[in-house]
């Protein structure tokens, strides 16, 4: 075996708090969001997940992709009837016509709120890192949100933050 691998045999964390492992001001979502700005904010950001807050910037859920996924599955779209106008008729406030390539887009308004995960696994800034990293593996998640007394969403702690502050043990 190389001394390369003996050496990470025995990891520890350099972090002694959740506050030193967290990424500061998470990106999140507002609970009233549609379902197309969360998959865009999804998509864009390359997340598996973000919080939901509230107006107050209280963390209250987690939306995923694999919520996105549920919620398009247990969605079901009928055929709409031919709408009684010819998009090629609609004309621009102006009175110029709109181009040939102009589509009416059905636009899903389902919120946030309706499919998010409506629990947080939350802890605080003072919360021991190894408590953290228990708490990730006892829960089988891959991010823990990070709240103060007020509940207010201040940072998030993910596997990949743990994993950044893991280092070779000197014996």
């Amino acid at each position: 075996m190389s001394a390369a691998v003996a050496d990470t045999r025995h990891l520890s964390l350099t972090a002694e708090t959740a506050a030193d492992l967290m990424s500061l001001n998470p990106v999140s979502i507002r609970e009233d969001a549609t379902l197309r700005e969360a998959i865009l904010l999804l998509y864009d950001r390359h997340f598996g997940a973000a919080p939901v807050i509230d107006e107050a910037g209280r963390a209250v859920g987690v939306i995923s992709r694999a919520d996105v996924l549920a919620h398009d599955r247990e969605t079901v779209t009928y055929a709409r009837p031919t709408p009684e106008y010819d998009p090629r008729d609609l004309k621009l406030p102006n009175g110029e016509r709109l181009p040939d390539e102009f589509q009416v887009e059905l636009v899903d308004t389902t919120q946030v709120r309706e499919f998010m995960t409506p629990a947080v696994f939350g802890v605080r800034p003072t919360t021991p890192a190894a408590e953290v990293v228990e708490q990730m593996v006892a829960l089988d998640v891959h991010r823990l949100f990070v709240v103060d007394e007020a509940g207010v969403l201040v940072g998030v702690v993910t596997s990949m933050d743990v994993l950044r502050h893991l280092r070779p043990a000197t014996h």
